[in-house]
């Protein structure tokens, strides 16, 4: 029988992920507050997205995020013993959520690709076997922890009103992470889970130049260009922010294409929820083609810019 908690929690980096994340949360939790680490400009845009209230945290000099999971749980535990604390996917998310699961003698599932509560009980659908198969599992802790990714398929709630602001006090944890030094990220920032359209660059492009042609091909989509593992990992041609599948990007756009992709399954999990998948390869027998909406046996070097030409590139 299909219920609701009585509270969820919902954490992201950026008051720009929240907005999903609160509107999946409400068809889980009876009230969903919001955990934040912010100034008051970054707080003053997570009021109106949906959220019953919204505890605010000051950043701490010196303190990374992780510091924050004993002050978060703490609120946690203030708000009953029975709660859903859902974190928008991140290497700095899934770290905040082990360290709740211990502080919460809570259970713990990252990148969930589904969740619902059944019996006050957590029920969890994730990828297991490098993306082989999904597999479900309850959470019968009384508090429950998942990471999910960006590419939920819900709406954004609209012309929300402002939700109380609590400013939350930080407390430090037994043991520490001292930040030593800070450097700014090389490459350029994109985030491909929230892309509409996304063009994915293979191990077909014979060198780095080639690339161009995804990305005039994405521009006159007005999407993004992504890759496979290879590309970001072995060749070193693209940011692994780009890279697309099972410990990559997750997508949700409305349409996926493939470009020198032979179809392999750890990259085709990551695309699963494209609602329209096209597969571009010289090979006709890759398997990219088994899983494709629309294939194109060709060479995506007449390809692509026939493709672009006729879009208007």
């Amino acid at each position: 029988m299909a219920s609701l908690l009585p509270t969820t929690f919902v954490y992201a980096e950026k008051a720009d992920d929240l907005a999903k994340l609160i509107a999946f949360a409400r068809g889980l939790g009876e009230k969903v507050n919001v955990l934040f680490i912010g100034d008051d400009e970054s707080t003053r845009e997570c009021v109106n997205l949906g959220a019953d209230c919204v505890y605010c945290f000051a950043p701490q000099e010196g303190v990374i995020a992780e510091d924050y999971a004993a002050s978060f749980a703490a609120i946690i535990k203030e708000a009953g013993a029975n709660a859903l604390v859902l974190l928008a996917s991140s290497k700095r998310a899934k770290a905040i959520a082990a360290r709740l699961g211990v502080t919460l003698k809570a259970g713990v599932i990252s990148d969930a690709l589904s969740l619902a509560i059944e019996n006050n009980t957590v029920i969890a659908t994730h990828q297991v076997y490098g993306g082989l198969a999904h597999a479900k599992a309850e959470i019968r802790s009384p508090y429950a922890i998942a990471t999910v990714g960006s590419a939920l398929d819900v709406e954004a709630i609209k012309d929300a009103p402002n939700a109380p602001v609590v400013q939350s006090a930080f407390i430090a944890p037994a043991h520490t992470l001292k930040v030593l030094a800070r450097k700014p990220k090389q490459g350029s920032t994109v985030d491909l889970g929230k892309a509409h359209c996304v063009v994915g660059v293979g191990r077909g492009f014979a060198k780095a130049d080639d690339i161009a042609l995804a990305s005039a091909l994405a521009k006159a989509l007005q999407g993004e260009v992504g890759c496979s593992r290879p590309i970001a990992e072995g060749e070193g041609w693209m940011e692994h922010d780009r890279y697309i599948g099972v410990s990559g990007v997750t997508l949700g756009a409305d349409v996926y294409v493939a470009v020198g992709i032979s179809g392999q399954i750890q990259h085709m999990v990551g695309v699963d929820r494209a609602k329209i998948i096209v597969g571009i390869n010289k090979d006709k027998n890759a398997p990219i083609f088994n899983m494709v909406d629309y294939g194109i046996v060709g060479d995506l070097y007449k390809v692509l810019p026939a493709l672009t030409a006729k879009l208007g590139g």
